[in-house]
């Protein structure tokens, strides 16, 4: 009965599974297997021992993370290649903050100077996919320190309500037409994990001897810069020195918080410099107000004391 059941399925499935094997590239298969050698192969053969000057540098952790990092990207992308077709705003706007926030601004900044009718549906895509990247943290948090979620959810929260509330004011404001999101090019290419790795532990390292020579005060500037490009970074580290006990848990959530209002300027930015004038006006209204709210979020929030 169940072999005969699953063969009633396959033949129900029968052309669109036949559209799915047609659609997949000798680019998607070397993808896939990429992950699988990072992730079953590379990473049970590091060491899961600490090392370095202030002891933050593991390599089972660091590649774990790489590894994290990789599979929401790469889902995203075949997500987006299995589509097919045009996509509408949202769903274009979740998979390129599930992709890359920063390349989805910039690759709709520019489309948005070829074809000006787009700027408001350009525009929401680059605040959903922005507001994903609170999503993502928030998942990112979880994994690696799970009982870090309710302790960080007030706050983190906070922005992602005010992120969506911006993005629903552009999404309203914007032209409501199809859109896709860019995924040319190799959509895990080893290089760029590694570079990945190498920036996390920079900002380890970064944030510990800052943290011991500065005190806690620098490290917002560290959180600053580590942020402009790049959120995933600074969540992770931060996160992972907040179960460790090297830094507490109000200076941690500030310091995420901060990185992300830094790479919310950086993406403005982008829109300002790309841009056409009318998504410039939009970005720089939605994303002025969220960076305001980060602001006064991380200087008004009570501390507790942990």
């Amino acid at each position: 009965i169940v072999s005969g059941g699953i063969v009633v399925v396959l033949l129900q499935w029968k052309r669109p599974l036949h559209e799915g094997v047609e659609r997949i590239e000798k680019t998607d298969l070397r993808a896939v297997m990429r992950l699988a050698l990072i992730g079953l192969i590379v990473l049970p053969l590091m060491p899961d021992v600490s090392y370095g000057p202030y002891g933050v540098v593991n390599p089972f952790d660091i590649w774990l993370i790489v590894v994290l990092v990789c599979g929401i990207s790469l889902g995203a992308y075949l997500a987006e290649r299995f589509l097919g077709g045009g996509t509408g705003v949202l769903v274009s706007g979740i998979l390129g903050g599930l992709i890359s926030s920063t390349a989805t601004s910039v690759s709709h900044a520019r489309f948005s100077r070829r074809s000006p009718a787009a700027a408001g549906s350009s525009a929401a895509i680059i605040a959903i996919a922005s507001t994903v990247v609170f999503v993502r943290i928030f998942a990112e948090v979880a994994v690696v320190q799970p009982q870090l979620v309710l302790p960080m959810a007030p706050q983190l929260g906070a922005m992602t309500a005010l992120m969506a509330i911006v993005s629903a004011w552009l999404f309203w404001r914007g032209a409501h037409v199809a859109a896709r999101v860019d995924v040319s090019g190799d959509p895990l290419e080893l290089r760029s994990a590694v570079a990945f790795g190498l920036l996390y532990v920079l900002v380890l390292l970064g944030v510990a001897a800052v943290r011991e020579h500065f005190g806690e005060g620098a490290l917002y500037t560290v959180a600053a810069i580590s942020g402009l490009t790049d959120v995933d970074a600074i969540t992770l580290s931060t996160a992972q020195m907040i179960g460790e006990s090297r830094i507490d848990l109000d200076t941690g959530w500030r310091m995420i918080v901060i990185g992300a209002i830094a790479n919310l300027g950086f993406k403005a930015g982008i829109v300002a410099t790309l841009g056409d004038r009318r998504m410039k006006h939009l970005v720089g209204i939605g994303f002025g107000v969220a960076i305001a709210g980060g602001l006064a979020l991380v200087l008004l929030w009570p501390s507790t004391g942990s």
